[in-house]
C-alpha cells in the first residue's frame, strides 16, 4: 500500500488534473490511496466566503460565483459531455454551500471556517476521482471524515488515534480487497467529529492527512508530488540559488518542517517516524525524477539549509512592577497565549521580560496584547522577519542580516533564530 498526496498546484487546473492521472498510470496493479487538496487556491477564496459571511466584508454570492466559476471551467474542460453524471453532482455540492451561506452564522467563527472551507477537498476529490475513472485508472471517492476522527477544536482538529484505526480498519482497508479496487481518492486537511461536524486539521494540512492514513494501513511508503524537485534548502521563491537534499533524517525534517519549511506541514514525520515509512517528496512536473527522501537515517545535512517567515511581530511582556519574571508568570503568560491560540515561533527570557515572536494574526492577536496589558507590561515591534537557519555557521548569518537589524537572537547547537527589521 502506498499513500500519494496531490497538493493544490498539482490539480489547479485541467492540464493538471490529467497530469495526476498520467502519474498514476506509471503505478498498474499498485494499491493507492490519493489524498488530495482543494485546486489551486480555492481555500483562500473559501477562506474569503467565510470571512464576506461572518464579518459581512464582501457580498457573498459574488465570491461563491467566483469559485463556482473556476470548478466549472475545469470541468467543461475536462468532460466535454454535457451530460456526464460530475455536473449533476457538483452542481448538488455547491447547493449544500449556498444553504451554508444562507444561514445566520454562529457566534464560533471557527465551527463556520470549517463547514465552508472544507468544501474545497470535497469538490476537487469529486473531479479528480471522476475523471481517473473517465480516462481508465478505476478508483473509488472515499469521505475522509468516515475514517479520520477528531475532538471538536475546529480548525485544529486533535486526531482520536484509536478511534480513527478502528474506523480505517472496519471502512477503508476491506475495500482493497477487491482486486478490482486498488486506487482510493480522498481528502486532505479534514476529519470528523462524534457529533458529524466537519474539522479542520490546520492549514496546509493535506500532508498531516497522508501521514495519519499512512499510519493506520501501515503503508510501505508516502509521496508528496510538488512543483518543485524535492526538498530544498531555501525557498526558490526568495532566493535564486537553492540546493535540492538527498536524504533527510526524520530529526531534521521534524525540526525544519516545526520552523516553517513550506514543503511538509509541521505535524506529518512524526507519525512516519513512529513506524519507520519513509517519506518521498517528488516533482509532479518531472515524475521520473528522484527527489528526496526522509527515512531513518543518521546523517546531518551536509549545507545550512533557512527558512523565512515575514509578518512577524516581537512581543516583550514583564511585569509592571519591574520585578523578575517568574515560573509563576511563564505559567500565566503560556496559558494566556493558548487559550487565543497564537502560537509563538521563537521565544527568549531576561531577568526581567519574556520576548516572543508571533505570526501578526489581525483576528487573534490583538485580543492576545490588551488581555495581556492587563496584568503585564507590553511591548512590540510589527513588520519584522523570522530567520531560522538549521546547521548555522557565521557565514551564512552575516549573508542572510545584510541591511537588516537582528532585535531578538535565539542559538542551539544547530539552530539558530533571528528576529531581525529592514534597516
Amino acid at each position: 500500500m502506498k499513500v500519494f498526496k496531490f497538493g493544490g498546484a498539482s490539480v489547479k487546473d485541467a492540464d493538471a488534473v490529467r497530469n495526476v492521472a498520467n502519474i498514476l498510470k506509471r503505478f498498474p496493479n499498485e494499491n493507492i490511496i490519493v489524498v488530495v487538496s482543494a485546486m489551486g487556491k480555492i481555500t483562500n477564496a473559501l477562506e474569503r466566503l467565510v470571512n464576506a459571511v461572518y464579518y459581512k466584508k464582501e457580498n457573498p454570492s459574488a465570491v461563491l460565483d467566483e469559485i463556482k466559476a473556476y470548478h466549472f471551467n475545469v470541468i467543461n474542460q475536462l468532460f466535454p459531455n454535457k451530460s456526464h453524471s460530475i455536473y449533476n453532482e457538483i452542481n448538488n455540492t455547491f447547493v449544500e454551500l449556498d444553504w451554508a451561506i444562507e444561514e445566520e452564522p454562529t457566534l464560533d467563527y471557527n465551527f463556520e471556517y470549517d463547514k465552508i472551507v472544507c468544501m474545497g477537498e470535497i469538490i476537487s476529490t469529486k473531479i479528480v476521482n471522476a475523471y481517473l475513472n473517465e480516462v481508465g485508472v478505476n478508483s473509488k471517492w472515499w469521505d475522509v471524515r468516515d475514517c479520520i476522527q477528531t475532538d471538536n477544536t475546529y480548525r485544529e482538529g486533535k486526531i482520536n488515534w484509536e478511534l480513527t484505526q478502528t474506523l480505517v480498519n472496519e471502512n477503508l482497508l476491506p475495500h482493497f480487497h477487491d482486486s478490482a479496487n486498488s486506487i482510493v481518492v480522498t481528502q486532505g486537511f479534514i476529519g470528523g467529529t462524534s457529533e458529524n461536524y466537519t474539522t479542520t486539521l490546520g492549514r496546509e494540512g493535506s500532508d498531516y492527512t497522508a501521514a495519519i492514513l499512512a499510519f493506520t494501513v501501515n503503508a510501505e511508503s508516502v509521496t508528496i508530488w510538488k512543483d518543485v524537485p524535492g526538498v530544498l534548502n531555501a525557498d526558490p521563491k526568495c532566493f535564486e540559488e537553492t540546493q535540492k537534499l538527498e536524504k533527510i533524517s526524520y530529526q531534521d525534517a521534524i525540526e525544519l518542517a516545526y520552523y516553517g519549511v513550506s514543503v511538509i506541514h509541521p505535524k506529518t514525520i512524526k507519525p512516519l517516524q513512529n513506524k519507520k515509512i519513509p517519506l518521498f517528496v517528488k516533482s509532479f512536473i518531472h515524475p521520473e525524477d528522484i527527489g528526496t527522501v526522509i527515512s531513518e537515517t543518521p546523517a546531518h545535512l551536509p549545507i545550512p539549509c533557512y527558512i523565512f517567515k515575514s509578518n512577524q511581530v516581537l512581543i516583550s511582556i514583564s511585569p509592571k512592577d519591574f520585578s523578575f519574571i517568574v515560573e509563576e508568570n511563564f505559567s500565566d503568560i503560556f496559558n494566556l497565549f493558548a487559550e487565543k491560540q497564537v502560537k509563538i515561533n521563537v521565544m527568549q527570557n531576561s531577568a526581567i521580560s519574556f520576548s516572543v515572536s508571533v505570526d501578526n494574526d489581525e483576528r487573534k492577536l490583538p485580543n492576545l496584547i490588551k488581555t495581556l496589558q492587563k496584568k503585564y507590561r507590553v511591548l512590540y515591534n510589527d513588520n519584522l522577519e523570522l530567520i531560522t537557519i538549521r546547521y548555522y555557521n557565521q557565514a551564512t548569518i552575516e549573508k542572510l542580516t545584510i541591511n537588516k537589524k537582528i532585535l531578538l537572537e535565539v542559538r542551539s547547537r544547530y539552530t539558530v533564530q533571528l528576529v531581525v527589521q529592514p534597516v
